[in-house]
């Protein structure tokens, strides 16, 4: 079996995210998640963006932008729900913007529901071509 790209990144973050969910459990808005994680990649040493403007590409061409809830080591990025429980259109939702922003790894992670949820996401249609992540 090959090693994960970005293992070891992805091992922080999620890290970050349980420490998260055990002080503050379920129930907050998703804003408090993602100021509370942000102190706990801080601990963790990881360099990242939060609410990062990203540029949305179709056919090689910027279409327009969104901001990821999180820019993580210029590689990764996170998308955060507080919500009871992820469904099949989150998931399609973050790979999307995984695709749209052209990048190869993102994570999704969940506080809302009583154990912390994650999915890992590997960007099938990623294209190695130089499309500016942060110009």
């Amino acid at each position: 079996m090959s090693e994960l790209k970005y293992k070891d990144i992805t091992e922080k973050i999620i890290g970050a995210a349980m420490k998260v969910h055990n002080e503050l459990g379920n129930g907050f808005q998703e804003v408090i998640y993602q100021r509370a994680l942000a102190i706990e990649m801080r601990y963790a040493d990881l360099s990242f963006e939060r609410e990062h403007n990203m540029k949305i590409y179709y056919r090689n061409e910027e279409i327009g932008e969104r901001r990821v809830d999180f820019f993580i080591e210029q590689k990764i990025m996170v998308e955060l729900k507080a919500i009871v429980q992820l469904e099949d259109v989150h998931l399609a939702q973050a790979k999307n913007y995984l695709e749209a922003y052209n990048m190869e790894i993102g994570l999704l992670i969940n506080f809302g529901s009583t154990s912390l949820q994650f999915k890992r996401l590997i960007n099938q249609k990623y294209q190695s071509f130089n499309i500016p992540v942060n110009p």
